[in-house]
């Protein structure tokens, strides 16, 4: 299991990072530092900023105030340099966000070939390899409307891999699926997470986060509560709002 990382061998550093939606204060001085083959699982009651961090993180969303360091870089409000940023992290969403016109392999090549100016042949044997990785090589010629939800959020994740990222974020990829369709997901990330691939994940799965992650960050209302190893989180939680969502989750 990794540990905090100190300094400059941080991937990610979030220092002071505020963002309101008018009166509305989203997240309210957060600082995170995450480090290269990390696995970070973002914890906490739902509305409590954990997908407005994500997205942040990957320039979706302007901060107000503070700053986020990627690979020793800031990364900016706006300008041609967020989207040289964003194409080294991945991002998976709650829903697939497929182009439902493409086939499968046509989903996964798009970007390495659009933005990143991959040879076609060359992107095609890439997205062939990664949705053997992903359990369904046999899907390339398929379109979305003929996948399950399952099988649509691993090509949704092999889209993203196929940018070749530093860092993968997760917002809640399981939670638009039926519950057999949830494993097949969980075991994709398990995989990646083994691979060494630095993730920050917000999810309500907690048997993944207690098996999976190096660490739980606890948020609620726009505030890190609390951080710390998986078993020490579960077992010993310090905070009164961190031991009740604790029970909530034992005793669902």
């Amino acid at each position: 299991m990794a540990t905090t990382p100190q300094g400059d061998g941080a991937l990610l550093v979030l220092q002071g990072v505020r963002k309101a939606f008018g009166s509305n204060v989203v997240l309210d001085g957060i600082d995170l530092t995450v480090g290269a083959g990390e696995a970070v699982v973002i914890a906490g009651p739902s509305g409590s900023g954990k997908s407005t961090l994500l997205r942040c993180v990957n320039g979706l969303e302007s901060v107000d105030g503070g700053d986020i360091r990627f690979a020793g870089r800031s990364i900016p409000n706006a300008g041609r340099e967020i989207y040289r940023l964003r194409s080294e992290i991945g991002m998976v969403f709650q829903q697939f966000h497929l182009c439902p016109h493409r086939t499968v392999l046509e989903n996964i090549t798009m970007g390495p070939i659009e933005v990143q100016a991959v040879p076609k042949r060359r992107a095609a044997e890439r997205a062939r390899t990664l949705l053997q990785r992903v359990g369904i090589p046999e899907k390339a010629d398929a379109h979305p409307a003929d996948l399950s939800g399952g099988q649509q959020q691993r090509v949704a994740i092999a889209r993203a891999l196929a940018m070749e990222p530093k860092l993968m974020l997760f917002d809640e990829p399981t939670s638009a699926l039926d519950p057999e369709m949830i494993r097949e997901v969980l075991d994709v990330m398990r995989d990646l997470a083994r691979d060494g691939m630095t993730m920050l994940v917000v999810t309500h799965e907690m048997g993944f986060a207690r098996e999976v992650c190096d660490r739980i960050v606890f948020v609620d209302a726009g505030r890190i509560v609390e951080e710390g190893p998986p078993e020490e989180f579960f077992s010993g939680a310090k905070s009164d709002r961190a031991r009740e969502f604790v029970d909530k989750i034992i005793h669902h």
